[in-house]
């Protein structure tokens, strides 16, 4: 039997830096061929185009797959299956493959699909690297307690954020801590601690700001599909899921102003109770250019796209389920 194709699988929650990580890696690829599966929750991409903008031969349109019909975890027959079997059926053989999950998905009925025919001979789930959002956790949107705050928290009520965080901390086999230049030394310190409470025994923390090595994420060996029982989170192996506690919206503006008005516009939605995200291009008047969103929290980046772009001027919106969607559609319109 030939060496079977290492796929990585890289997760972690809304907003995270998945993708920043993932095109710091395609352009550090050395010639070596490795194909990218994107998927997004919701029903517009838009971070298969951000690797696709790279600027890199290794960002190659034909090497990456954006799927966007939900989480890749609830449709691993109709979706992950087929797209796999694609790829390894390439003439020209990868060297690797990065699946970039949605934030919002489990990755262990993922992993599972490992065992699937027409997958377990010819590839294997070489890591599980989780990307964490240090911010984030330094200004707990999204909870990391001890054993007993924990404890009492479930006992009191779920907290979906909690929970898919919890099973993407579990199914780790190496945690990248992003933006970390953006919390005190002090902090990231306590950060990891209570990290690695949280992990598997051997399960490394290292800290980010946006680019690794390609070495540090791909030939981790860890053949993840094997060892399940030990990736347990807050959802038992085997039980089924889904993702009623979130939705998405897709919301088409008019442009703003000036970038400083978008910067308000975006702002605003963020402010709703429940938004988690927005994402996507948006336009300001007179500019040629789309301007990329991202924003999660309190961060938002903006910045203007290539003016060649092909993207759609479209912006995606994703919160718990039941916020306040016409509102989030007054807002970023500037109404």
């Amino acid at each position: 039997m030939s060496a079977r194709i290492p796929v990585t699988v890289l997760t972690g929650f809304l907003g995270a830096g998945k993708t920043t990580l993932l095109r710091s890696l395609l352009t550090q690829s050395n010639g070596r061929r490795i194909a990218v599966i994107v998927n997004e929750f919701g029903d517009a991409g838009f971070d298969g185009g951000l690797i696709e903008d790279c600027g890199d031969a290794a960002c190659a349109p034909d090497d990456i797959v954006e799927l966007t019909n939900g989480c890749i975890c609830c449709t691993v027959a109709d979706d992950f299956i087929p797209t796999m079997e694609k790829l390894l059926n390439r003439d020209r053989p990868l060297d690797a493959i990065v699946i970039e999950t949605s934030g919002l998905a489990l990755p262990q009925p993922l992993l599972k699909a490992f065992a699937w025919p027409a997958v377990k001979t010819r590839a294997t789930a070489d890591g599980v690297v989780t990307v964490v959002d240090a911010l984030a956790l330094s200004e707990n949107r999204i909870p990391l307690d001890d054993d007993a705050t924990k404890a009492k928290r479930d006992a009191t009520h779920d907290d979906p954020v909690e929970e898919v965080f919890e099973d993407q901390l579990a199914c780790a086999d190496l945690v990248v801590l992003s933006k970390s230049d953006l919390v005190s030394p002090d902090q990231l310190d306590a950060l990891e601690a209570k990290l690695a409470s949280r992990l598997r025994p051997n399960v490394r923390i290292i800290r980010s700001h946006g680019t690794l090595a390609p070495s540090v994420l791909i030939g981790l060996d860890s053949a993840a599909e094997d060892d399940l029982a030990s990736r347990v989170g807050h959802h038992p192996e085997g039980e089924e899921h889904d993702h009623d506690d979130f939705d998405s919206i897709v919301v088409t503006p008019q442009p703003a102003d000036t970038l400083d008005a978008m910067r308000s516009r975006v702002d605003a939605a963020l402010g709703l109770d429940g938004v988690l995200r927005v994402k996507g291009h948006g336009r300001v008047a007179g500019k040629p250019a789309p301007v990329v969103v991202q924003a999660v929290g309190t961060r938002i980046d903006l910045a203007f796209a290539r003016p060649d772009a092909a993207r759609a001027d479209h912006l995606v919106v994703i919160g718990l389920k039941g916020f306040d969607t016409d509102a989030a559609r007054r807002a970023l319109a500037g109404a």
